[in-house]
Parts: C-alpha cells; structure tokens; sequence
C-alpha cells in the first residue's frame, strides 16, 4: 500500500494508550487497531476528525504517502 498509517508514532508522542484513544474517540480498540495497522479500506472523516482533535495534529501527521511500494491489485 501507497498510504503508510503513522498512528502508533503519534501515541508514542503523545504519549497516550491505544485504549484511551479508542474509547474518547468513540470507537473499538479492535477497529483502533485496524486503524493502526492499515488493513482498512476507509476510515470515516468523522473518526479522523475526533483522532486529530483528541491528538492535537492534523492528518498529514498520521497518513503518509510512499510512492514506489504499491501493492498489486487484486
């Protein structure tokens, strides 16, 4: 996948829990970690908004673009 997910960095630097993060948000920490580890095909603006605010960042500080290591589609 082109689009890298950054989250964990930014709970590193934050220094706050998956667990924390996932329920002021609103969501699971099974979804969180889906989230985490890319294997989502959509995340709902409304969920970026909510991590963002709850982070203080924007979302160019969680999504990265890495062009060169695209998957083949299916």
């Amino acid at each position: 996948m082109t689009i890298v997910i950054n989250l964990d960095v930014m709970l590193a630097r934050r220094k706050v829990r998956s667990k924390d993060l996932a329920n002021l948000v609103g969501i699971t920490e099974q979804n969180l970690s889906l989230i985490k580890t890319g294997k989502v095909k959509g995340v709902r603006l409304s969920t970026l908004d909510a991590i963002c605010r709850f982070l203080d960042c924007q979302p160019g500080d969680l999504l990265e673009y890495r062009p060169g290591n695209q998957e083949e589609p299916s």
